[in-house]
């Protein structure tokens, strides 16, 4: 099977239009076992999926490990791979310690590290893990506020100083096609984009059905200047998937009473016209110019199908015009109508 593709900003790679966002393969919210990490890895590349992302914190290297078996079995030249620098790990020598949202880790803690060594050396590691001689792509991961708080200033210079300089190496030695940075707010993207060459960027979750936001000024920057995007969390993590239901999960917290409010709404229109709520979620960030593919988190294949199904979807573009004309989306956003 074939999936479209569009070529990421200036970059020249082509990534298939749904790609494998790498979360479930560390365990995130449940565990997998090894053998459903490998059915639904090759079920996604059965189903044409060509691009892959993953990173040394999910599941504290686990997604990483599982990502480069699939790798090696497909050996295919056409699979793109992203991964990720900033957090490291540690043998934990007992029990590992922050893991957050990743269930049954591998015995290994992790530590953040934006300096210059600390991110040829991550990057090194991943290279280990993966079983590979380059990446693709390699993306700054978690410098914005949601992370970093009150040492985001501090934090961002850091990584600025010594990361994005190790970044700019490894590109230089073509260990790497692409940099940029794998972020939760587009402010903190925009912040980097004016600050440096960077050639894209995974924006999880702020350019959606339910958040356009980043249109205004980071998108139009990305624009002028020929960068790609990555939109990783098209269902804002969970409540575009399922709905406004009562356990909605929006940002990985329980979503707040406006976001149910406006969900119901968004859904009310789609059911009007016969459109799931997810197939309008997948499809609305790929109608922006700078959007080169969607990665939500799949757990199984059965999971891979649906995502497969809502992408082919056929959507009126009458409902387009009547949730812009709701002003429950941008009229400014990029669609059909």
């Amino acid at each position: 099977m074939a999936l479209d593709s569009k070529t990421l900003g200036r970059t020249g790679l082509p990534l298939t239009v749904l790609g494998f966002g790498g979360t479930a393969l560390g365990n995130m919210y449940t565990a997998m076992s090894e053998r459903e990490a490998i059915d639904t890895l090759d079920a996604a590349y059965a189903a044409g999926i060509r691009y892959f992302d993953t990173a040394p914190l999910y599941g504290h290297g686990l997604s990483e490990l599982r990502t480069g078996g699939a790798l090696r079995r497909f050996e295919d030249a056409g699979v793109m791979l992203s991964t990720k620098v900033g957090w490291r790990l540690k043998p934990a020598f007992g029990a590992p310690t922050n893991a957050g949202l990743f269930q049954n880790i591998s015995a290994f803690s992790r530590y953040e590290d934006y300096t210059y060594d600390g991110v040829m050396r991550s990057f090194e590691e991943s290279l280990n893990r993966l079983g590979l001689e380059r990446a693709d792509i390699l993306l700054l991961h978690d410098v914005d506020r949601r992370n970093q708080g009150d040492r985001y200033s501090e934090v961002f210079g850091t990584a600025m100083n010594g990361g994005y300089k190790a970044m700019l190496s490894l590109r230089e030695q073509k260990l790497i096609t692409a940099i940029g940075c794998g972020l939760n707010e587009w402010e903190a993207c925009e912040d980097f984009a004016k600050a440096g060459d960077f050639d894209c960027f995974l924006l999880a979750g702020r350019y959606t059905l339910l958040h356009q936001e980043s249109l205004a000024s980071f998108l139009q920057l990305c624009e002028q200047r020929g960068i790609g995007i990555i939109l990783g969390g098209p269902y804002n993590s969970g409540i575009l998937a399922t709905g406004a239901v009562r356990d909605a999960w929006l940002h990985y917290e329980p979503a707040p009473r406006a976001a149910l409010d406006k969900v119901a709404a968004l859904e009310a229109v789609c059911r009007g016209y016969g459109v799931p709520l997810k197939a309008a979620a997948l499809q609305f960030p790929l109608h922006h110019r700078c959007v080169a593919t969607v990665i939500p988190g799949m757990r199984n294949s059965a999971e891979t199908a649906d995502n497969l199904a809502m992408l082919s979807t056929p959507i009126p573009v009458d409902l387009w015009r009547e949730l812009k004309h709701a002003g429950l989306i941008d009229t400014s956003a990029p669609t059909p109508a």
